[in-house]
């Protein structure tokens, strides 16, 4: 059974993760030699927990976001323009900062996150400060 997750949370107790259509309810879970021992409701014995071996746990979807928000994996890949319509980069990463989190562009340039005016499928428009790259 394999899961790949940077989010703890997703094996606290009551949490639900998903093996296809069956849920998979955690009862305990607990870090060990660089994995994590996960127990969950209805996998009692060694048996029922052999028989997950091979399979890959998936958390929850994310919930579609409104017209107004948006999810930072999706602007990886797009083309980031100024308000002038001036091509500044492409969107290769996002970077956590606790200020704003970061967009990262090929060439190295970084444009917080609060100056995102709009973004579509492939394009996000902003407004960086004068100086933002002097």
């Amino acid at each position: 059974m394999s899961f790949l997750s940077d989010r703890v949370e997703r094996l606290a107790p009551g949490a639900s993760l998903w093996i296809g259509d069956r849920e998979l309810v955690v009862t305990s879970s607990r870090p060990h030699q660089q994995r994590w021992l996960v127990c969950f409701e209805g996998v009692n014995d060694r048996n029922h927990a052999e028989a997950l071996l091979g399979e890959t746990l998936r958390a929850d979807p994310l919930p579609a976001a409104s017209e107004d928000e948006f999810w930072v994996h999706e602007l990886i890949g797009a083309t980031v323009q100024d308000a002038s319509g001036t091509t500044l980069g492409t969107v290769v990463a996002i970077e956590a900062n606790p200020a704003s989190d970061l967009l990262v562009l090929d060439g190295d340039r970084l444009i917080p996150l609060v100056f995102v005016l709009t973004h579509t499928r492939g394009l996000v428009v902003v407004d960086p400060p004068a100086g933002l790259w002097d």
